[in-house]
This record gives structure tokens, C-alpha cells and sequence, in this order.
């Protein structure tokens, strides 16, 4: 599956998203995205496998959120991810608008991207398996976020995604586990 909105043509780069309601973009995500009764959120860190899990779904239930938010501008084009703490906050806070929307839509998200929005689950899998995906993602395919020589930017990520914990948000080591678990509590829900 192929990342096509990661170019984002779909809105004019000059459009201030907070200006407009988005529809003319949700509706060509519609196009190619299944949308839900309930829109769900799946957060975790660079390098747990969310992309890979959007790239090999069988069905495109689930949107990457990188995709969803640079579509809609709340991402700048380049490597955001390094700039200063308070640039990222501002970037993540319009990426919080962005998947509060969505999520009413009853898209079904997978990203790294959250300052207020309180996820439905969270991936994070144990140290080793984690900078194990970074470091082959870093080798074979690298799409931009965290490396694999900044161990302690990969510590502080990693706690700092884990604080919905306090929230009741359950944490799953996979993003296989976290959306089978979510897709079963929707199916009980559902009937």
C-alpha cells in the first residue's frame, strides 16, 4: 500500500486548516480509508511497527496517521521531528485537531502524534524488539522519526508515550495485539 497522501495533494500547502472544515480532504481519505461507527487512535512511538502495519492490513481499516496529518497540513514537509520541543508541541497540537476530527468521522488511526488526544491503546514493545525495528527501519527503509543512536531520546519517548497509562489506556507490545484488541472490543460494542 503505498503512502500517496504523504505528499500531500489534496489541499493547497497555503491553506490554514484551522480556517476550513477539512471535508473536501476527509472525503477523498474516505475514498480510499474505511470509515467505522467509532473512530479509534492507536499511539506509539517511532519504530513500533505502525507503518508497516498500515502498509501490509488486508483491508485499509486503519489510516497512518502521518498520512491523515500531512494531508491536512498540521505536519510541515521535512524532518519536524528534530526541531525544538516547543515547535514539536505546536505541530502536535494541530495534529490533535486534526485526529479529534477524524476520529468523530469514525476514522481509524495509527500514529506517533498526540499531546491532549487520549488514545484508545498504545504500543510500545519491550527495549529490545523496539530498537530492533528502529535499527532495521534505519537500514532498509527509512520513512524519517527516531534513530538508533540516541538511546536516551529512545528512553524518553518511550516513557513519555506511556504516560495515557494514568488514563486507564491499555499498552500492548504489538500493534498487531493493540488492534485486534480494539477491533474485538468494537465487535462486543457493536452488538
Amino acid at each position: 500500500m503505498e503512502n500517496y497522501f504523504l505528499d500531500n495533494e489534496l489541499l493547497d500547502q497555503n491553506t490554514p486548516i484551522v480556517f476550513t472544515d477539512g471535508s473536501s480532504v476527509y472525503n477523498k481519505l474516505k475514498q480510499k480509508y474505511i470509515t467505522h461507527k467509532k473512530g479509534l487512535f492507536i499511539y506509539g512511538p517511532s519504530g513500533v511497527g505502525k507503518t508497516y502495519y498500515i502498509k501490509h492490513q488486508q483491508k485499509n481499516n486503519w489510516i497512518d496517521g502521518d498520512v491523515l496529518w500531512a494531508a491536512c497540513n498540521a505536519f510541515p514537509k521535512g524532518d519536524w521531528w528534530n526541531l525544538s520541543g516547543e515547535e514539536i508541541d505546536t505541530i502536535e497540537r494541530r495534529a490533535d485537531v486534526i485526529t479529534e476530527q477524524a476520529k468523530k468521522l469514525g476514522f481509524w488511526i495509527i500514529g506517533a502524534s498526540s499531546v491532549n488526544i487520549v488514545p484508545d491503546a498504545i504500543v510500545i514493545p519491550d527495549f529490545d524488539t523496539h530498537f530492533k525495528y528502529i535499527k532495521y527501519r534505519e537500514e532498509h527503509n527509512y520513512d524519517g522519526g527516531i534513530k538508533s543512536d540516541d538511546i536516551e531520546k529512545i528512553k524518553r519517548n518511550r516513557k513519555y508515550f506511556s504516560r495515557f497509562k494514568e488514563n486507564g489506556v491499555p499498552i500492548f507490545t504489538s500493534v498487531d495485539e493493540a488492534v485486534l484488541y480494539l477491533q474485538n472490543l468494537q465487535e462486543k460494542n457493536d452488538h
